[in-house]
């Protein structure tokens, strides 16, 4: 696929520019054409400085994957061709990157690729569950409706993380402003108030020695400080490459005060829909367990999951490793086993998935409310000891006048 920079005149013969996404430059001048535009100048900017800086600001985000997935399905259920679908949507993007995608999906497609060996080609924005039930419609020839569920459940996945982050603005943006606020006390405004109360000898309180030598290691410290968080930033993001860092990182959300239990149902609510939706679509049992491990975004529990890959190719039921993992609740392989003796454990993942739907809903919904106070505390505690420190000696050194 190449990228364009176009100079066009409209029947107007108004001057317009901007950029297309084509096969070729014929192709380019038909596409231009059909939106009346006539081509006045072309020009491959595909390799450009510029194209590659425009994709890395403007990456492929969640929104635009859940636009292009419904849009698809909607197209494909109205009995459009594929290649035809492909080729409308790349316009009803403004995504450079996306446009781009789309245009080297439906010139794959068009070659003779199949469309999920296609889409498995971008593995970083297509995940191995999206390939797979796209493969398993295209085999059973239900692929509208594939594309219809993928859609529903990428617009899911996309409410839940807007969710949590729109909980996460609140106390995100109070925490901020208050270390904010103390680092403007503690540079500047802190050792003026404090110069008097030192000149004078007395003996000052413990709070106040404490934040007279914090102000002082910052004012005098403050490069080898950020120099020292930038270190312990970069050492962290390289632990967090290597399989004992992720999986403490990963062990550690879970056990969170607050955030903990919440994690928990949202991976359960996970494993539960795409194993589930898996098996609907005809995918083996332990091929299913071996996609669902790379989707559920959990390093603990795709450890669960394929411990409980092992047990089921060693002839064990499907709910015998969950039976004694801490971070399983005992409903989860209760059920499993019934669904298990039953035949009927894809139905009975979709309970449990709706049921841990609503629980992370809940638990979302009243996430704000639970950080309230823990803010008004930490606020309380910064507000007192920044008092403490400035007006209790002050009132000390008055009274002794």
């Amino acid at each position: 696929m190449s990228i364009f920079k176009y100079q066009a005149e409209n029947e107007e013969g108004a001057t317009k520019s901007g950029l297309t996404v084509s096969v070729s430059e014929n192709e380019a001048i038909i596409k231009l054409r059909k939106v009346g535009l006539n081509a006045v100048g072309l020009t491959d900017v595909t390799n450009t400085l510029y194209i590659r800086f425009l994709q890395i600001i403007a990456p492929i985000k969640n929104k635009d994957l859940v636009v292009f997935a419904r849009q698809f399905s909607v197209m494909i259920s109205a009995n459009v061709p594929v290649v035809e679908s492909l080729i409308v949507l790349i316009d009803q993007t403004n995504n450079l990157s996306l446009q781009n995608m789309i245009a080297s999906i439906a010139f794959d497609v068009e070659s003779g690729l199949l469309l999920s060996d296609a889409f498995s080609k971008y593995p970083k924005i297509f995940s191995e569950f999206f390939v797979n039930i796209l493969r398993s419609g295209e085999t059973s020839g239900k692929l509208d409706e594939v594309l219809n569920y993928l859609a529903d459940e990428t617009e899911k996945n996309y409410d839940i993380n807007s969710k949590i982050k729109g909980a996460m603005i609140y106390p995100g943006f109070i925490i901020s402003a208050l270390f904010g606020v103390g680092l403007v006390l503690m540079i500047y405004v802190i050792p003026n108030l404090t110069t008097i109360l030192t000149e004078t000898g007395a003996q000052l309180p413990l709070s106040t020695r404490l934040v007279i030598g914090t102000s002082d290691f910052l004012r005098n410290y403050s490069v080898l400080l950020l120099l020292l968080i930038a270190a312990l930033g970069v050492a962290w993001k390289l632990y967090l490459r290597t399989y004992n860092g992720r999986y403490f990182f990963d062990s550690l959300k879970l056990h969170l005060p607050i955030f903990g239990p919440l994690f928990k149902y949202i991976y359960l609510m996970r494993f539960s829909r795409s194993l589930s939706t898996l098996l609907k679509g005809g995918v083996t049992i332990t091929r299913s367990l071996e996609i669902v491990a790379n989707v559920v975004g959990n390093f603990v529990y795709k450890e669960l999951i394929l411990e409980t890959l092992e047990s089921v190719n060693d002839g064990n039921p499907l709910s015998t490793v969950f039976e004694s993992s801490e971070y399983v609740p005992k409903m989860v392989p209760q059920m499993m086993s019934v669904g298990e003796r039953t035949g009927k454990i894809d139905s009975v993942l979709d309970r449990v998935t709706d049921f841990y739907t609503r629980e992370s809903s809940n638990m979302l919904d009243n996430l704000s409310k639970l950080m309230e106070p823990l803010i008004m505390v930490v606020m309380g505690i910064g507000v007192g000891i920044m008092v403490a420190a400035v007006l209790l000696p002050m009132y000390n050194l008055a009274s002794q006048f």
